[in-house]
């Protein structure tokens, strides 16, 4: 190495101008993956305490719907169930688009008739075009076979004599908004259930107009109610990893279609009351909710 070549060596390593720039440029790219995976995981959180409370608010509107007929108990009718899954559309939103992303299964929880405690799914209704089967139970399960209740292993919720419980499960694929880079779970999974507040006629539901029947949202089909506008996006198909949350506890909720239900989280079953308010009166009953939280 000649002199020159040694003299320009060490001018340059004494050389300190452009530092802060230099130190920027290495600290940059950690920075930024940092920041992206923050605002990610905030716009994730915020979708999921959405999902959250649209399963809450499911689960609490159907455990009121029904005529109000004081000469017997409450029937329901599929116009009901489509009017529900309609008002929690409208509740989640066009940005959030629950059934071109989702599928929402509404189950109805009962004592198998004749028996003291057994349970079974006597019905079911879905909604969405998301291809995502009960993770826990399809109707029918529990009549010939022992069945727990529904919800997480140890966890389950059960109905009593002449009551019934509306469990809700929701499903969802997570759009990501800077894609997937970090391996986060793209599948959300919400559950929600209620007890039904009033005299309900348990043994089926009704058509409000035998000859010109409404819509039955079968768990065999795959799409929206028959109030909603065409779908704007479709769904993206079955995720490889789960993360589900449930709301439990108190609740207050407009029985209107366009009503707003609200319930803190938790991570445990739990009983408690819920006040409604519709047309300047005041009703109140039991509720039963259960959530769980797991990812992998």
């Amino acid at each position: 190495m000649t002199i020159a070549s040694k003299k320009s060596l060490r001018g340059l390593l004494r050389d300190t101008t452009a530092l802060a720039a230099t130190e920027f440029a290495l600290v940059f790219p950690i920075l930024l993956s940092v920041g992206l995976m923050g605002m990610e995981l905030a716009n994730r959180a915020i979708i999921q305490m959405q999902l959250n409370q649209l399963a809450v608010h499911i689960a609490d509107n159907a455990s009121r719907i029904g005529d109000q007929s004081m000469l017997q108990d409450r029937r329901i009718y599929e116009r009901d169930i489509q009017e529900l899954f309609y008002g929690a559309e409208l509740q989640a939103g066009e940005g959030l688009n629950l059934y071109g992303r989702g599928r929402v299964i509404l189950s109805s929880l009962e004592v198998v008739p004749g028996t003291d405690e057994d349970q079974y799914i006597h019905w079911q209704r879905c909604m969405g075009t998301k291809n995502h089967p009960s993770s826990y139970g399809e109707e029918g399960d529990g009549l010939n076979n022992a069945f727990p209740g529904m919800g997480p292993a140890g966890e389950e919720v059960i109905a009593f004599n002449d009551e019934a419980v509306m469990f809700v499960e929701l499903a969802y694929d997570y759009d990501p908004l800077i894609g997937n880079p970090y391996g986060f779970p793209t599948q959300i999974v919400s559950t929600a259930s209620f007890t039904v507040r009033d005299d309900r006629d348990l043994s089926q539901i009704y058509q409000l107009n035998p000859d010109d029947p409404d819509e039955i949202a079968d768990c065999e089909t795959f799409g929206t109610t028959s109030f909603s506008d065409p779908l704007t996006a479709t769904s993206s198909g079955s995720s490889s990893s789960t993360s589900s949350t449930s709301s439990t506890g108190s609740s207050t909720s407009g029985s209107s279609g366009g009503s707003t239900s609200t319930g803190s989280t938790s991570t445990s079953t739990s009983t408690g009351s819920t006040t409604s308010t519709s047309g300047g009166g005041t009703s109140t009953g039991s509720t039963t909710s259960t959530s769980t939280t797991s990812s992998t």
